[in-house]
């Protein structure tokens, strides 16, 4: 037990907060510094929220890319099919349910589907203010819910219709349960950190590395502890992996056969710039990485003085360092072996990286709110972290929607695409990839994909679905563009590239189809994929 200058005994948590940087007023107006604590801390947050749905809401009705139309076009089926085709798609199944009862509620159109995502962002705030809070005083946790409020990561992705901003928030939730749970030894902690982690591995793979990587962090926690922090560690710890991993129990069998029969062939791997990926996605470029970082330097200095060391404050930046570095280690080094390396998946480490940098900068006197004043600065601009145009395919669906009719064929050569194309065209047409015939255009049948697509001749396909044609039927071919593009060497798209190609060849060297139409005649550049299509008439 520690104890006060008085000789008063503290428990482990009171020990350690004591110990940690003292609450130092944040440079606010005079009248706001005189309303009382917790409506001023309230205020603040209000004004955190609304400048965070100011800046991410700009773009909320934006169109969809190939990912968030495959996660729509599951999310609508039947609650009950939902799992069985989540086996075939590779992902875990939460983000798909709660969507599923999301769209009952308010529908499936673009901005309806981002408004969840949206919703997940904003909680981050108050959470982020709550963790900092209770990690290491109200100033870190002011600067972690003005770092989340204006995250260029959550910008991006609070405004698409994937899992990342809530695996943002639920590795909010597993970060605070971790730090509270291990190094405080709150034992109500451990389970919210044993939850949080349940739900992660519901929400998205990545939640793999956040754990391993955990495990590792508290190895360098026990190594550095006294008697005080290591006992029952270990228990506490086994009771909270093992918990776990019963609540995952019931998607297990899910999980291994979508790890045997399901990969990401579309990733490669990464190398050595990584950090500047991390530094680009998370911060929001170098220039924003740059000053935020300076600002935690200062503030972690002091930990560099023999003095400081082994403090309890030193003890849980080490810690929380650890939980960043193992899990985007880990991360990379499984990622040589089978690609599982996006910017994207580093949403449940976001919220430790931005708590590091907030509980340095609230240590660092005026150079911290300095530094996070600048970052806001450059960050306040949301046409830069959120893409204004991730597909022309609602171009093309715009397009040549009125010129089909029931039952055309319409073909996409990026096979993932098909679900996007199925949502901006009419009801009622034919779909086939490049593959082969799709039975439910809604989804991608990830399974053994690859091999599938390598013995798929074009020769053999192409004419058996063009001889299913009538006279006068149409067929319409959308192709990705690829020329003079980078990000089409992994095994997938480079395949993706190759046959595209061929069935455009072979159809447009048909003398039985005749052009009909084109499209998009407005083309704009696309962040994501962009395509061409070509509507033929059988004569």
């Amino acid at each position: 037990m520690a104890t006060t200058t008085t000789g008063e005994k503290l428990s482990i948590p009171e020990a350690i907060e004591s110990a940690f940087i003292p609450d130092v007023d944040f440079p606010l107006p005079r009248f706001i510094k005189e309303l009382p604590a917790w409506a001023r801390v309230a205020l603040i947050l209000f004004i955190l929220v609304v400048a965070s749905l100011v800046l991410r809401t700009r773009s909320v009705g934006q169109q969809y890319w190939m990912d968030e139309a495959i996660t729509v076009g599951i999310s609508a089926h039947h609650l009950s099919a939902i799992p069985g085709i989540m086996r075939q798609d590779g992902s875990p199944p939460l983000f798909y349910l709660l969507l599923h009862f999301w769209m009952l509620m308010v529908g499936n159109g673009m901005a309806a589907t981002h408004w969840l995502s949206e919703i997940f962002a904003v909680l981050t705030i108050p959470v982020g203010y709550w963790g900092g809070l209770r990690i290491a005083g109200k100033r870190a946790g002011l600067m972690t819910a003005a770092l989340m409020a204006s995250s260029a990561f959550l910008d991006y992705y609070s405004q698409e219709t994937r899992m990342y901003a809530l695996m943002t928030l639920l590795g909010m939730f597993g970060t605070i349960g971790f730090i509270r749970g291990f190094v405080f030894r709150e034992r109500r902690f451990v389970i919210l950190f044993s939850v949080s982690e349940a739900l992660m591995l519901y929400t998205h793979n990545w939640a793999l590395f956040f754990g391993a990587g955990s495990v590792l962090a508290l190895a360098v926690l026990y190594r550095i502890s006294g008697e005080e922090i290591r006992e029952n560690l270990i228990r506490d710890a086994i009771f909270a992996y093992i918990g776990a991993g019963i609540l995952f129990l019931p998607w297990l069998p899910n999980f291994i056969f979508q790890s045997t029969h399901t990969a990401a062939p579309w990733n490669t791997s990464p190398r050595f710039g990584a950090p500047v990926q991390i530094a680009q996605s998370v911060y929001g470029g170098a220039t924003v990485a740059s000053i935020l970082v300076i600002g935690m330097l200062v503030g972690y200095a002091g930990f560099f003085r023999k003095a400081e060391r082994a403090s309890p404050k030193a003890k849980i930046a080490l810690v929380l360092f650890s939980l960043i570095f193992f899990t985007l280690l880990l991360g990379w080094i499984a990622s040589q072996i089978t690609p599982a390396w996006n910017p994207r998946y580093f949403a449940p480490i976001v919220p430790a990286i931005m708590m590091l940098t907030a509980i340095g900068m609230s240590r660092a006197g005026v150079v911290g709110p300095l530094c996070l004043l600048v970052a806001l600065i450059f960050l306040a601009r949301p046409d830069v972290y959120a893409p204004q145009h991730k597909s022309d395919m609602q171009d093309i669906g715009g397009e040549m929607g009125p010129l089909m009719h029931q039952h055309d064929l319409v073909i996409v050569g990026q096979p993932e695409q098909t679900p996007l194309a199925y949502y901006y065209l009419p009801a009622g047409l034919r779909f086939s990839s490049t593959i082969g015939p799709v039975k439910d255009p809604s989804f991608v049948n990830w399974i053994n994909a690859l091999p599938r697509y390598r013995a798929a001749n074009p020769n053999k396909v192409v004419p058996a679905e063009l001889s299913k044609l009538k006279k006068g039927q149409q067929v319409l071919y959308i192709r990705p563009l690829t020329e003079g593009e980078t990000g089409w060497d992994a095994p997938w798209t480079s395949e993706i590239r190759r046959r595209s190609a061929q069935w455009g060849k072979i159809l447009s060297a048909d003398t039985q189809l005749t052009v009909e139409a084109t499209a998009p005649h407005n083309y704009r550049g696309a962040c994501c994929v962009a395509d061409s299509a070509i509507l033929y008439v059988k004569k």
